[in-house]
């Protein structure tokens, strides 16, 4: 069977079996191959096969690329992590705003992507993950759209308000005092885990 094929490579770290199941016809397979390539291989061959996985047919293999691009690190190219941000499938862009968070040095057209997903994207999911990554990121001028974030549904509030404990200033402040007020509870615990004793 090929699943145990490529769990018996990625075990005894056979990149060329690896190599040659990243063509498997099951995608499962090749999400296995992907996944033990990435963490065994060296990295400009790894990086080489997870950008031709971030455009797999199947969403079960550009998902796992999304979620292998922290390993990486500078080697998951903006590019890649991109086109796989605006992926039809909302769990593959929602593993990629997670990885630009991550990546070592996102570009400015990588955190304006951010910013739109968490201001437009139609999955709340999406909208959670790029919240979070802006935080990670801490780019003053993407402020506005985590404030806006903070009027979203609950799990988005509150990913928001953690995520300006990146950012500074009374536009800041005021927020999470208002989120003390909030309905949702973690919203205000995060808010005042973030402000610290309230006097």
């Amino acid at each position: 069977m090929d699943a145990t094929r490529a769990y018996n490579a990625a075990t005894n770290t056979d990149l060329a079996e690896l190599a040659a199941l990243i063509a498997d016809d099951d995608p499962r397979v090749r999400a296995v191959a992907l996944a033990a390539l990435v963490r065994y291989a060296p990295r400009t061959d790894a990086a080489a096969h997870w950008r031709a996985a971030a455009t797999d047919g199947d969403a079960r293999v550009r998902l796992r690329a999304a979620q292998l691009a922290p390993l990486l690190g500078r080697s998951a190219t903006n590019a890649t992590l991109l086109a796989l941000l605006h992926d039809d499938d909302a769990w593959v862009a929602e593993a990629a705003a997670y990885a630009i968070g991550e990546h070592p040095r996102p570009t400015r057209a990588a955190i304006d992507a951010l910013v739109r997903a968490t201001m437009t994207s139609d999955d709340a999911l999406v909208r959670e993950a790029a919240v979070a990554a802006l935080g990670s990121i801490g780019n003053p001028s993407t402020l506005p759209a985590v404030l806006r974030a903070c009027d979203d549904k609950p799990a988005i509030r509150r990913r928001a308000v953690l995520a300006l404990a990146s950012f500074e200033g009374p536009e800041v402040e005021a927020r999470l005092r208002g989120a003390l007020d909030d309905h949702d509870w973690q919203v205000r615990q995060a808010a005042e885990d973030l402000l610290g004793p309230i006097p």
